[in-house]
């Protein structure tokens, strides 16, 4: 099983980014699907996840300005990341959770976000 992020960059504060993961499994045999970043010398947070009914969540930190969707007919996942602050600056990850109250099991290679003036 493999996940595939794209879509990092280098932005100025208050821009905007779009990540994308794409999966080599299809999205229906998901729990649900997250994005999580690591900032340097801070532990990994979760940012956001979708559930397989759709239902999402997104951590305070980022909300109202990030955005967790999916493609289920591409087997993708998306993280529209909107207003970025410098506090934003991390690697993402994209996550799959196979099983309900199981680990985020599939993980990514990570994709670097900066943002800075």
């Amino acid at each position: 099983v493999q996940l595939v992020e794209s879509g990092g960059g280098s932005v100025q504060p208050g821009g905007s980014l779009r990540l994308s993961c794409s999966l080599s499994r299809s999205i229906y045999t998901w729990y649900s699907m997250a994005w999580h970043r690591q900032a340097p010398g801070k532990q990994r947070e979760l940012v956001a996840r979708i559930i397989h009914n759709g239902i999402t969540e997104t951590a305070d930190s980022v909300k109202g300005r990030f955005t967790i969707s999916r493609d289920t007919a591409e087997d993708m996942v998306f993280l529209q990341m909107n207003s970025l602050h410098s506090e934003d600056t991390a690697v993402y990850y994209c996550a799959g959770q196979s099983d309900d109250g199981g680990p985020y099991d599939y993980w990514g290679q990570g994709t670097q976000v900066t943002v800075s003036s």
